[in-house]
């Protein structure tokens, strides 16, 4: 579904990304893991036409997504989920997920979705009509993963889902996207610095370290892998 090749990208005069190479199936989930400033966010951006690459190859189900406006990668069926969550706190959480259904997929299945998000976060309807800035972490984080799924995607993108939660709060997300992809067989590309639930969940991992990827696999291969064991598992 995804296919990147050889990708470089940065701010400026500054590099981040250096020749970078990684595919996502569709169906899979597929995770990114790394320390701070490895380039997760750089990457997610850069497939999103936040950043321009300064070379390489971003396919998307087989199309030339360098060559689609930023404005309408979301109507191709890529949701960005990013970090820090950034709900609109001054709407309510309905409004929320409303300016989530704004492609046309999402518009004409609003329904369906409305109903699939309620199912898979109920504190979402319990809550509808409430200040998404009256909510807590972890429901604005459901709140944020919610207006994603609300646009209808392909392949939902989420940076760093666990930033600035309990853990409580960060492994009920965790089951939720897990659940969510199983019933759902959604494409799913998780940045994540929680490496141990990442790899669990993933069906493919990709280690991302100075903006090169460094070493990739399934999760029992990487979770097997003497550096990643001792650089990010602590054993």
């Amino acid at each position: 579904m995804l296919e990147i090749q050889n990708l470089s990208a940065g701010y400026g005069m500054l590099p981040v990304l250096n020749d970078v190479s990684l595919r996502v199936n569709a169906g899979e989930f597929a995770a990114i893991v790394g320390p701070n400033g490895a380039g997760k966010t750089t990457l997610f951006k850069t497939i999103s036409g936040i950043v321009r690459p300064t070379s390489g190859i971003i396919r998307f189900e087989g199309r030339d997504l360098l060559a689609v406006a930023p404005a309408a990668r979301a109507h191709l069926g890529i949701a960005h989920i990013p970090e820090g969550r950034q709900v609109f706190p001054s709407l309510t959480v309905l409004e929320n997920l409303e300016m989530g259904a704004y492609t046309e997929t999402g518009r004409r299945a609003w329904k369906e979705n409305l109903a699939r998000i309620h199912s898979a976060f109920p504190v979402l309807l319990q809550r509808a009509k409430s200040h998404a800035g009256a909510l807590s972490g972890g429901q604005q984080q459901m709140l944020a993963i919610a207006r994603g799924l609300a646009s209808s995607p392909k392949l939902l993108m989420l940076d760093e889902p666990s930033m600035g939660l309990a853990p409580t709060a960060a492994d009920e997300i965790f089951e939720r996207l897990v659940s969510i992809h199983a019933e759902s067989g959604l494409t799913v590309l998780l940045v994540e610095q929680r490496v141990a639930e990442a790899l669990h969940y993933a069906d493919r991992g990709y280690v991302l370290e100075a903006g090169r990827v460094v070493l990739e696999g399934s999760h029992e291969e990487l979770k097997s892998n003497d550096r990643i064991r001792q650089a990010y598992l602590g054993m």
